[in-house]
Formats: structure tokens, C-alpha cells, sequence
């Protein structure tokens, strides 16, 4: 059974009577898609918090509507970073038995062979959109890296067939790689380095991965 969310409508659409209700604890938003008119509402942003946890980024939601049920997932936020506070949302009504698209993000599992003798991890691909039916869509897709050498990437090819959805990337597109550092510091400076020799030491992460990190915190 899915986890229930009550909202309730809104039919002022004022910028004053928007920021009151998130003064109030509340999000606006706004539900829409299978046999659902396009509804503005109201949830409570402590309650809607927890039921993402629970349920997770695309998880099937019983969302009360007025004392109207429909089985949504949460297709959109906005968020504001500085003050930490999710500012809208946005609910897509679905059809349990028809598949959707939604995006998943990507999880590296394990600790890469080639980094423990000193290689560069870089991952350029952080989430996937896949297709399936609702119940089906997983919360993540992971890919193990352990057997990850310096010079080995790993590709959607390699995950494709351990997950039953769709995956709606090319085969070629590239997941994670180990880099040699010498390849790493000129991909960093964009100039030639004189070789180094790898340390049997954790690898370090490049500037452009850590704030590829930072942005999906």
C-alpha cells in the first residue's frame, strides 16, 4: 500500500499568499497527469520531508487530495540552498499499469582496484532516465567499481542488462573511469606533466569531480 500525503487546494496564486504559506510550514505545488486536471495545492513540508524518506525519490505516493486519492510520484522540487527549503513541488498522477519515464540516480558501489594504486576516479554520469512501470522504477543504479583498474571505465552497457527497466542512454556512454594521474593532471592544467609514480595510496578525486559532488548534495 502506498504511503498517504494529504494536500489541499489553493486558488490564490499571489506572490504575498505564496510566502505566507511557507512561513506556515507549508510547500506549494502542484498535481497533473493520468486522469488528473492541473491542481494547485498545499502540503505540509515537515510530513511531505517524511514521506520522501520513506518512500524514496520515486516512490509511489498516495496523495489525498480533498479526500481525493491518486497514486503519484514526485516529478520535480525547487529548492532554495540557502535558507534549505524546498520552495515547490511537482506531483505526476500515474497509471500503475503503464510505464513512465523518470530519472535515477547513480550509485558506485565498492572501492576501485586502480584507485588503491594511486588512479583518479571520475564519474561524468550521475543519474539515468529509465522507463518502466511506476512500482518498478528503482531508487538507484548501481554499479560496481572494484574491479576498476587504472585505465578501465565502465559503460551503460556494462549495467543495462542486471536491471529490468529501460535505460535511455547509449551503450557508450561512459559511467565512471579510473584515470592515471598523469592523464588526470592534464586533463586539469591542459598541459603535459612529466610522469609520476602511482602511490599505493587512496586516489585523489579532481577540482571538477568535487564540485560535481558538492552540487548533487
Amino acid at each position: 500500500m502506498a504511503t498517504e500525503l494529504k494536500a489541499n487546494t489553493r486558488d490564490d496564486f499571489k506572490r504575498s499568499t505564496l510566502t505566507k504559506l511557507r512561513h506556515e510550514g507549508n510547500i506549494p505545488g502542484v498535481v497533473y497527469g493520468y486522469k488528473a486536471e492541473n491542481t494547485p495545492i498545499a502540503i505540509d513540508a515537515i510530513t511531505f520531508i517524511k514521506t520522501i524518506r520513506e518512500v524514496g525519490r520515486n516512490g509511489i505516493i498516495s496523495l489525498n487530495v480533498n479526500g481525493n486519492k491518486q497514486n503519484v510520484i514526485l516529478s520535480d522540487y525547487q529548492q532554495d540552498h540557502i535558507k534549505d527549503q524546498i520552495t515547490h513541488v511537482d506531483f505526476l498522477a500515474v497509471n500503475m499499469s503503464e510505464e513512465i519515464d523518470a530519472d535515477v540516480r547513480i550509485e558506485l558501489t565498492g572501492e576501485s582496484a586502480g584507485v588503491k594504486d594511486g588512479g583518479v576516479l571520475q564519474q561524468p554520469l550521475h543519474e539515468v532516465s529509465v522507463t518502466a512501470k511506476p512500482s518498478d522504477i528503482p531508487e538507484s543504479i548501481e554499479v560496481d567499481i572494484s574491479e576498476l583498474q587504472v585505465g578501465d571505465t565502465v559503460t551503460i552497457a556494462d549495467v543495462r542488462d542486471k536491471y529490468s527497466v529501460t535505460l535511455n542512454e547509449e551503450d557508450d556512454r561512459t559511467i565512471a573511469s579510473v584515470l592515471a594521474p598523469r592523464q588526470e593532471e592534464e586533463i586539469s592544467t591542459g598541459e603535459e606533466q612529466e610522469a609520476g609514480v602511482p602511490e599505493n595510496e587512496e586516489g585523489r578525486e579532481t577540482e571538477a569531480s568535487e564540485e560535481s559532488e558538492s552540487s548533487e548534495e
